[in-house]
C-alpha cells in the first residue's frame, strides 16, 4: 500500500528537480558587446532597405510593363512587389534606428 505513494513522491521529486535545474533560455544576439549588436542591427537594416528598394523598383517595372501590354496579373504582381519592398524598407529603417539607439545608449 505504501509503494504507490513512495513512487508518486519519487516522481514528484524528480519532476521538481528537473524543472528547478533546467537552464533558462539564452538570448544570444551573436554579439560579444552591445556595440557589436548595434552595428549588426544597423547593418541588417541597411541590407533590408537596399532589398526593399530593389524590390520596389522591380515592382514598378512589372506594373508599367503589365499596364503597357494590358496584363492585369503582371500589373497586380508589380503592385504587390512594391508593397513588399516598402515593408522591407520600413523594417530596415526601424532596425537602423534601433541600432543607432543601442549605439547612443552604449556611450
Amino acid at each position: 500500500m505504501k509503494l504507490p505513494w513512495i513512487l508518486a513522491g519519487i516522481g514528484i521529486g524528480f519532476a521538481a528537480y528537473v524543472l528547478l535545474n533546467t537552464p533558462g533560455p539564452e538570448y544570444d544576439t551573436g554579439s560579444d558587446t552591445l556595440e557589436d549588436a548595434a552595428r549588426g542591427t544597423a547593418q541588417w537594416g541597411s541590407k533590408k532597405r537596399i532589398a526593399g528598394g530593389g524590390e520596389g523598383l522591380i515592382g514598378k517595372a512589372k506594373e508599367g510593363l503589365g499596364n503597357l501590354v494590358g496584363s492585369d496579373d503582371l500589373a497586380n504582381e508589380g503592385i504587390m512587389d512594391q508593397t513588399a519592398g516598402a515593408v522591407k524598407d520600413t523594417a530596415g529603417q526601424v532596425a537602423q534606428a534601433a541600432g543607432q539607439t543601442l549605439h547612443d545608449l552604449n556611450r
